[in-house]
């Protein structure tokens, strides 16, 4: 790719919007309605705050989440000596260092969620919500993407860690999302925006469905 596509800033901006893409294909998917497609533990445990899953609810889903990121890393191991070129996507801190790294994981993990809370708790808007997506991540990950990788999520950090054997500050990328998740939740409920911002469910894909309730795991 450097050698089509000189510029790191564009690659990085194309990067992020191809992986936000997938996110948007995942929540658009037939899977993504029966699941709610929350597939990042930093999502569901923003819900799981919110009281739209119950505990038991949100152990399975991280679960499963990891355990989804594992089998997709796998086929990597395809890819040889250019796969182990780019440390099979693994994340790490960049040459900034931790704390810049952990910043920006928190930064950008609470954009996430921030963004996510304003689409759902809204019926205007909760039917765009994937589509918003692509384009923040291109914009994070052409802005952040050198301190951290731009992760946001620690199931998509744990696969490529795990195909790679390179655990390096692998807990910066559980504390620091979840660190966002926590600021994030602080302030809607700070602000008391939960009383004219209500998350039905425990769902990010809202398309072709009727029924919120059928994806609520909390009683």
């Amino acid at each position: 790719m450097d050698r089509w596509i000189p510029d790191a800033g564009l690659r990085r901006l194309l990067t992020g919007f191809l992986f936000g893409t997938t996110g948007c294909l995942v929540t658009l998917s037939p899977v993504g309605k029966i699941s709610g497609a929350h597939i990042n533990p930093a999502v569901s445990i923003a819900f799981w705050m919110c009281g739209k899953m119950k505990d038991h609810a949100l152990v399975g889903y991280v679960v499963s989440q990891m355990l989804g990121a594992l089998v997709g890393c796998l086929p990597l191991l395809l890819w040889g000596k250019q796969g182990e070129s780019v440390a099979y996507g693994n994340t790490v801190p960049g040459e900034a260092g931790i704390a810049a790294a952990f910043v920006g994981e928190v930064v950008t993990t609470a954009c996430l969620v921030t963004l996510l809370y304003v689409f759902v708790s809204s019926n205007k808007l909760r039917n765009y919500t994937p589509y918003t997506i692509p384009f923040l991540y291109s914009f994070m990950v052409w802005a952040e993407g050198p301190f951290s990788g731009c992760s946001t999520n620690p199931a998509r950090s744990f696969g490529p860690a795990v195909v790679s054997g390179i655990y390096t500050s692998y807990w910066l990328y559980w504390l620091a999302p979840v660190t966002g998740v926590l600021l994030v939740m602080g302030l809607v409920k700070l602000f008391n925006f939960r009383r004219h911002h209500q998350i039905e469910a425990a769902r990010v894909s809202y398309h072709n469905h009727h029924s919120p309730e059928s994806i609520k795991t909390s009683s």
